[in-house]
C-alpha cells in the first residue's frame, strides 16, 4: 500500500518497520501521520507472518511532537468521546492501543523525541536510543503538562519532579539510565542494535510472546498507571484554562513562521532546544 507519511519494510524475518517520513516537519504528528501508524500496527498484529515491529523517524529527528501547524480537531482517525478534554483523552486512547497489541513495538528513537514524540514512544515495548538523542516535554513551560502523564512511571518520582517543572530534556544516555528507555547506543550503532534484538524477540512464538508483554502491563495497570494517565487528561485539559497558558495559545496561528517563534518564545529563557546556542 502507499502512504502518504511513513514508508513500511520487512527489514529481518518476522519484523515489520514504520519509518516516520515528514523529515522536513521533524516529523510532527498530525491525524494522517497518527492514523498511518496505528493502520500498520493493526495489520502487523494480524499478519501471521510479522512477530515484532519497529517504529523509527526518517531525517535528523524521531519526531518534534504534535504538528502544531495543523488543525488537529479535523479527521481524528478515530472517535473519542468530545467535551472538555478531548484532544488529550483522544491521543492517550490512541497510545494504549499500541499499548494493548497482541505484538511488541520497538521505538528507535534518535535526535530529537519531544512533547507528542515521547508519547509515541512510551507507548511501545522496548525504546533504544542514540546517546545524543534529546527527549524532553518543552509544553510544560508555557502551555500545559504532558497528554500522556507517563513521567513518574518510567523515571520515578524525584526525576519526574525535576522534567516536569523545567521541560529540560534528557539525553539518550541519562534517559537509559533512569528508565525511560531500554537502552542507549552510539548513533551509528542504533540501527543494527535495535534490528538485532527485533529478530532475536521475533524468535519467540506469537502466542507466548503476546502473554509476556501481557504479563508486564498487567502489572504496571494493577499499580495504577493506566488510570493515573488517563486521570492525567483532565489535569492537562484544566492548564488550558490558566491565564499564563490562554495567553501563550492565543498567538499561535496556523503557520509555520508563527509556530517557530511560538517555541522560541518558550525555550528563549532556557537556552535550549531551537534556541541553543552553538
Amino acid at each position: 500500500m502507499t502512504y502518504q507519511h511513513i514508508i513500511v519494510d520487512d527489514p529481518r524475518p518476522r519484523v515489520r518497520r514504520i519509518t516516520l517520513n515528514r523529515p522536513e516537519k521533524r516529523n510532527a504528528l498530525n491525524n494522517r501521520l497518527r492514523g498511518e501508524i496505528f493502520e500498520v500496527l493493526e495489520q502487523a498484529d494480524r499478519d501471521p507472518d510479522v512477530s515484532i515491529s519497529i517504529v523509527r523517524g526518517a531525517g535528523p529527528c524521531f519526531s518534534a511532537g504534535y504538528d502544531l501547524s495543523a488543525d488537529n480537531r479535523v479527521d481524528q482517525p478515530y472517535h473519542s468521546a468530545s467535551g472538555p478534554g478531548q484532544w488529550s483523552r483522544h491521543v492517550v486512547e490512541g497510545w494504549f492501543s499500541i499499548w494493548d497489541l497482541a505484538k511488541p513495538v520497538i521505538a528507535q528513537v534518535h535526535g530529537y523525541c519531544l512533547a507528542g514524540g515521547t508519547e509515541l514512544a512510551t507507548a511501545c515495548d522496548v525504546v533504544y536510543v542514540a546517546d545524543d538523542a534529546q527527549i524532553g516535554y518543552p509544553p510544560v513551560r508555557l502551555m500545559s503538562p504532558p497528554d500522556m502523564q507517563y513521567h513518574p512511571w518510567l523515571v520515578g518520582m524525584r526525576r519526574a519532579m525535576e522534567l516536569m517543572l523545567t521541560g529540560d530534556a534528557m539525553s539518550g544516555r541519562e534517559a537509559a539510565e533512569w528508565g525511560y528507555a531500554t537502552r542507549s547506543f552510539p548513533l551509528a550503532e542504533l540501527e543494527a542494535n535495535t534490528l538485532d534484538f527485533a529478530e532475536r524477540a521475533a524468535k519467540v512464538p506469537v502466542e507466548l510472546q503476546q502473554l509476556n508483554k501481557r504479563s508486564v502491563h498487567r502489572a504496571m495497570e494493577i499499580m495504577g498507571a493506566r488510570a493515573a494517565m488517563r486521570a492525567g487528561t483532565e489535569i492537562q485539559a484544566l492548564a488550558f484554562t490558566t491565564e499564563a497558558s490562554k495567553a501563550y495559545m492565543a498567538g499561535f496561528r496556523r503557520d509555520g513562521g508563527s509556530v517557530k517563534a511560538q517555541l522560541d518564545q518558550r525555550d528563549t529563557t532556557f537556552g535550549d532546544y531551537r534556541t541553543k546556542k552553538g
